[in-house]
């Protein structure tokens, strides 16, 4: 694409395939917000800001009550997934689900409502970097940071995948690094050191032993889940390890917090012995289904509903006591995968409920 391109917002689903042919995998998302830049500074009466590599938009009609539709703009590694292919009403490519088509509805919605007299609720637009990797990179968490104000409104709706129904909450999520420490020796002489990769077992016993929870809050059915997810050691095929560490990922409930969460895992896993450190942390968000916008969005939708299996930025938003949901097309088991799909009609039902909601 040329420097000189600007999207066009006119039509969501030629938007959405024109995002997804745009590359964009974490730490490279400058193509992408450069396209998306003068887009933005086009539509009439909005205020527009550019930090890094997020955009901000936000129109100040004094409608009395905000929405703020956030999507972040990076995806996973690309693996043979672009361009994209649209065949018999399924758009194909890397981000189509997570997240270039919900990204798509509400770079839309905005460009279309912004104007709009029958719109009754001030909107705010948020296309961020950095949400497919570590906190420190988030570019909504930079927003949270630098330009509070930008973060202020009355419900959030975050364009995750939640296959165009409303998925509440989400899950914590936390990731700790645990070492064993012990000393070299040749594997024929084993007697003469001290094998760290043997110290794991015991936590390895009692992790794969583990059985997560459900539990449900507010009619939403969280599943926590406790996962090795990489596992290191060995110097060389003769050699005892003096080393040997794993991360360990906890996906929690929201109703435990990130401390609780730990200190469950320290309480059932008993790590004696070994060092641990917390090497990433998030806390989830209870579900956010009882203010007034959300019932009003909630009966738009028909009433549907579920728990979001997974940690998403509804969290951060939660955490300053703004309601949140996540509400987008694309079904969540295709996210991250090399087959990533969205139907085109999730994508329009999107737009139209939102359109239905807003005006």
């Amino acid at each position: 694409m040329s420097e000189s391109t600007i999207l066009d917002f006119s039509d969501p689903v030629t938007l959405a395939a024109a995002l997804v042919d745009i590359p964009s995998p974490s730490h490279h998302e400058t193509e992408l917000a450069d396209a998306l830049e003068p887009a933005l500074r086009a539509i009439p009466g909005v205020q527009v800001h550019r930090h890094g590599n997020t955009l901000l938009a936000r129109t100040r009609r004094g409608l009395g009550e905000r929405v703020i539709l956030a999507g972040h703009i990076d995806t996973v590694p690309i693996v043979d997934n672009l361009p994209h292919r649209l065949v018999d009403g399924v758009l194909h490519g890397c981000g189509s689900v997570d997240m270039k088509s919900g990204l798509a509805v509400y770079l839309h919605t905005f460009w279309l409502l912004a104007n709009d007299p029958g719109l009754n609720r001030d909107l705010t637009l948020i296309a961020y970097e950095g949400e497919e990797v570590s906190t420190e990179f988030n570019g909504l968490g930079h927003i949270e940071a630098d330009l509070p104000e930008w973060l202020v409104g009355d419900i959030a709706l975050l364009g995750e995948p939640s296959g165009a129904i409303i998925e509440a909450g989400c899950q914590g999520t936390l990731r700790l690094r645990i070492t064993a420490r012990g000393e070299r020796a040749h594997s024929a002489r084993a007697w003469l050191g001290e094998n760290a990769a043997h110290k794991l077992a015991p936590v390895l016993t009692r992790i794969a032993a583990y059985q997560p929870r459900s539990v449900k809050i507010d009619e939403c059915e969280y599943r926590e889940g406790l996962n090795v997810v990489h596992l290191e050691s060995g110097v060389t095929t003769n050699t005892i390890p003096d080393e040997a560490w794993l991360f360990l990922n906890f996906r929690f409930a929201p109703d435990r917090s990130v401390a609780g969460a730990e200190a469950h895992l320290r309480e059932v896993l008993d790590f004696a012995g070994l060092e641990v450190e917390i090497d990433d942390a998030a806390p989830g968000a209870l579900p956010g289904l009882g203010s007034p916008p959300a019932q009003e969005l909630l009966s738009a939708v028909g009433g549907r509903f579920r728990a979001k299996y997974g940690w998403t930025d509804v969290a951060r938003f939660a955490a300053r006591g703004i309601p949140a949901l996540n509400f987008g097309p694309g079904d969540p088991n295709f996210a991250h995968k090399k087959d990533e799909q969205c139907p085109v009609w999730m994508i329009t039902g999107v737009v139209q409920t939102l359109r239905a909601w807003l005006t």
